[in-house]
């Protein structure tokens, strides 16, 4: 079972979700994990919250990393559905992400994000797809 570390190392390579929006891994477990987001001026919207794409960056990074953190195949987000509740007030958003329900193909995650203040911020769903581990460069690639 890989370590925090190296889950963090693997995930290291969304750089969107790491470098500019700035998401932290902080738990990973089988069907659960939890990411933090502190936030700064960049992610506010003109109303002063948080724009809702970060929250969606957000939750989506938890779902990725809840579904596939510990897996040897890749599930991927077929669909998403996230419902915005409170406005963030606080300085650090935390997104917990949760397997309702894993089968063969398909998953369902519920992901809830609150703020620091305690407030409720938004809730999203997630079904995922299961793939198999995807093909290396080069490998599917017919020699001369």
């Amino acid at each position: 079972m890989p370590t925090l570390d190296q889950i963090r190392a693997c995930f290291s390579g969304d750089r969107y979700a790491t470098e500019t929006t700035g998401v932290q891994i902080q738990k990973a477990e089988p069907g659960r994990a939890v990411c933090t987001l502190e936030l700064r001026p960049g992610l506010l919207n003109a109303n002063h919250v948080p724009m809702g794409g970060a929250l969606f960056t957000l939750a989506d990074f938890a779902f990725a990393i809840a579904a596939n953190g510990h897996s040897t195949s890749v599930t991927v987000s077929q669909q998403a559905a996230i419902t915005f509740l409170a406005p963030a007030r606080g300085k650090v958003l935390t997104a917990e992400a949760v397997c309702l329900k894993a089968g063969r193909r398909t998953c369902l995650y519920a992901i809830d994000i609150t703020d620091d203040t305690g407030a409720y911020v938004a809730h999203m769903t997630v079904n995922g797809f299961t793939t198999e581990p995807p093909v290396p460069v080069g490998k599917n690639e017919k020699k001369p």
